[in-house]
């Protein structure tokens, strides 16, 4: 016969309390570290697709004395921009004929004027609705015909801070 004041084996609820606690706490830490760790792997896939298409634009330069906005030109279809990286980006190319256009003065985006010519800048920003429009640290990569990369915080090209070592690191 068991005694009325034998313990009974199982968890308290103070002794559950607490490992809800720890567990919530560790959730808390793992998920934002977590979430930017994979920001930061999809920021690669538009670093290496700006480096591609800056590869193509100088391999057309060479045959053709100019860099071109034509998706085919490129061996792309459709227009641009193009989805690249699971349709986390989209990449621009502006190329343009002024002295002085680059990556870190002249801005690549959706509103850009620049023609055909003899310079480049391709951009890759965030599209909007995914997570990573929420990177607020690299909002925008851009590189030029010289190969000069650059980065902001902002998807407008210009303004903002630069964040070139970050981004590109």
């Amino acid at each position: 016969m068991k005694s009325r004041n034998a313990r009974t084996s199982g968890f308290t609820l103070i002794e559950l309390m607490i490992v809800v606690t720890i567990a919530a706490i560790l959730f808390a830490v793992a998920v934002p570290t977590y979430q930017s760790q994979i920001r930061h792997s999809r920021r690669t896939d538009a670093k290496t697709a700006l480096q591609d298409l800056a590869v193509r634009e100088a391999k057309y330069f060479t045959q053709y004395n100019s860099f071109t906005a034509t998706p085919a030109n490129l061996g792309y279809s459709g227009t641009f921009p193009q989805n690249v990286g699971s349709n986390y980006y989209q990449i621009y190319v502006c190329p343009g004929s002024a002295t002085g256009t680059s990556s870190t003065s002249t801005p690549c985006t959706a509103t850009a004027t620049l023609g055909t010519g003899t310079s480049f800048v391709v951009a890759a920003i965030p599209n909007a609705g995914t997570s990573q429009a929420n990177d607020s640290s690299c909002q925008y990569y851009a590189v030029d015909n010289t190969g000069t990369q650059f980065a902001t915080d902002t998807t407008a090209g210009t303004g903002g801070n630069d964040t070139t070592a970050t981004c590109w690191q």
